[in-house]
């Protein structure tokens, strides 16, 4: 470890004896140079005694800093993993972060822009309107339009932090993961899929990029706004977009103050995450209160405002299916059919009993039955099903954890808003009509495959075709020298017009089938090779009628 990295740690293990968390490293061999270093520290007060070890983690994570408190966000939601009142106090974690100094955030953006601030913009206010972890947002106004704007910038030595603090959470991920082998928390695997967010968000270009696809997703949409980008002042650590002026969703009471349509604006929250997740693939992740506000421009047709697309999911086809196919088979309460779905679609381990399996799910399932339908989550479907798979040893992709995440906000944020929301009234419909379209769709590629597979294996032989019917035409304008002059230009005219349109055919479907299999280059140019044949086809076409007429 580096000199920073030792400090880091140091502090880290001080924090761990702060709060009383170095108790509950067990008596073990592979524990031992971690039990040493901990009583090293022995001269540190001991806190918060009385406390929960739950809520001790939550006081650590949060002196700790924002990088840590992130760690804690995502941890929470991992219900699958972690007890109820482990994931409450998680949940708790809010970003408490302070704000740089106002005039080096003006030097950073114009280091980052190469001209001064005041060149294209007006009204730059030094004084942050908003501060998390890794960034924070000034307020401005465009010279050009007097529109007003916010400009974000990455927080100076971000970086340095981010990096020496994941290397520690992989080493005591890597300590965990050995000391408690046997519980399948792999912590490893969640460190990872963290440290992919936390790069991710430190390039803003990428959020940039990601609200101006979900911009043009819902464009001329009357149920969700995406602030607009201006792409030509963005930067990797600076990004500029409109400025949007909402309530945010956690303010319920001025919602209804507003009088806006409570049970419209739960529904259309579900619709649009459904929307993004299942037509569109690309839904926003990070869809917590501080990001999504309401228009107060028409209460009787509310339209949510989404803003901070820093974290976005995109799910193959093949998990669309399997979330989509597993809440119908629930609500028909088909328990084989959810075994089925889980053991051909996820890294099954070969010795799995199928009966305990299904018999598993049933247990765990048929009593949600037992709630009126309005009161079940899908998030809590999915997480039970998370829960299953993990005791039986299944791996589930990480993509699902960060969709059940995100439909759990959402599912929250409803129910908030409109508790009598009944999910399953505005989701099932939405599920089968994309199942019926999907299985259609996916009827047509087979077809399209199957006919390519056929296609395929006869493309090799045009070649020997056309050189064939080049040998045979050929011979036929040699055969027929002792016939009359008129009949010989019949039958010559006849042999080319064969020729020319069998040469355009086979062109032409060369071009359909290059282009089913995403060779669109090809498929142009053997488009326009067909269209020359026909056109040479039809030439002799009209000699032939010429010559008939003679």
């Amino acid at each position: 470890m580096k000199k920073k990295e030792i400090k880091r740690f140091l502090f880290i293990i001080k924090t761990i004896c702060y709060y009383r968390l170095n108790k509950f490293i067990p008596k073990k061999k592979n524990t031992f140079l971690l039990r040493i270093i901990c009583s090293s520290f022995f001269w540190i007060k001991k806190k918060n005694i009385t406390n929960s070890l739950e809520k001790r983690l939550f006081l650590a994570l949060e002196k700790l800093g924002p990088i840590w408190i992130k760690l804690g966000q995502m941890l929470s939601t991992r219900k699958d993993l972690f007890s109820k009142k482990m994931i409450l106090n998680l949940e708790k974690l809010q970003d408490k972060v302070n704000y740089f100094d106002g005039s080096l955030a003006k030097k950073k953006i114009e280091n980052s822009f190469g001209y001064p601030i005041e060149k294209y913009f007006d009204d730059f206010d030094q004084n942050p309107l908003a501060s998390a972890s890794i960034s924070q947002i000034h307020t401005a106004k465009l010279k050009k339009n007097n529109k007003k704007i916010i400009i974000k910038i990455i927080k100076p030595n971000i970086l340095k932090t981010i990096k020496i603090d994941i290397n520690l959470m992989y080493l005591f991920a890597n300590w965990f993961n050995w000391i408690y082998s046997k519980k399948k928390i792999y912590l490893k695997d969640i460190v990872s899929e963290y440290k992919k967010i936390l790069i991710k968000e430190l390039n803003l270009l990428n959020e940039a990029f990601n609200t101006i696809k979900l911009r043009n997703n819902f464009k001329n949409s009357n149920i969700l706004y995406i602030p607009k980008i201006y792409l030509k002042h963005c930067r990797k650590n600076v990004i500029v977009m409109e400025r949007i002026y909402g309530i945010p969703i956690s303010n319920i009471k001025k919602i209804k103050e507003e009088k806006i349509n409570l049970k419209l604006l739960a529904e259309r929250g579900v619709k649009i995450f459904l929307i993004q997740v299942f037509y569109n693939n690309f839904f926003h992740a990070d869809m917590h209160s501080g990001n999504i506000f309401v228009s107060k421009s028409n209460p009787n047709n509310p339209k949510y405002i989404a803003i901070d697309c820093g974290i976005i999911g995109t799910l193959t086809e093949k998990d669309k299916l399997y979330l989509a196919e597993n809440f119908i088979a629930f609500f028909n309460r088909d328990y084989y059919k959810i075994a089925e779905l889980n053991i051909t679609k996820s890294l099954i381990p070969s010795n799995i009993n199928l009966e305990n399996f299904v018999s598993s799910i049933e247990n765990i399932f048929d009593p949600i039955f037992k709630k009126s339908f309005k009161d079940i989550s899908f998030g809590y479907i999915l997480l039970n099903l998370f829960k299953i798979a993990n005791h039986f040893n299944i791996k589930i992709q990480p993509q699902l954890f960060l969709f059940q995440k995100t439909l759990i906000y959402i599912e929250g944020l409803g129910k908030q808003i409109y508790p009598e929301l009944n999910l399953w009234k505005t989701a099932k419909p939405f599920l089968e009509k994309w199942l019926n379209f999907e299985f259609r769709n996916q009827n047509k590629i087979n077809t399209y495959n199957k006919n390519f597979l056929s296609w395929n294996k006869k493309i090799p032989e045009i070649p020997n075709f056309i050189y064939n019917t080049l040998k045979y035409n050929q011979y036929l304008c040699h055969s027929i020298n002792h016939f009359s002059f008129t009949y010989v230009k019949i039958e010559k005219n006849k042999t080319k017009t064969y020729f020319f349109l069998t040469i355009s055919v086979v062109m032409f479907f060369t071009s359909i089938f290059s282009y089913i299999s995403a060779l669109k280059t090809i498929s142009i140019i053997f488009l326009i090779l067909s269209l020359i044949f026909l056109k040479y086809a039809w030439k002799e076409i009209k000699n032939l009628t010429y010559c008939n007429n003679i």
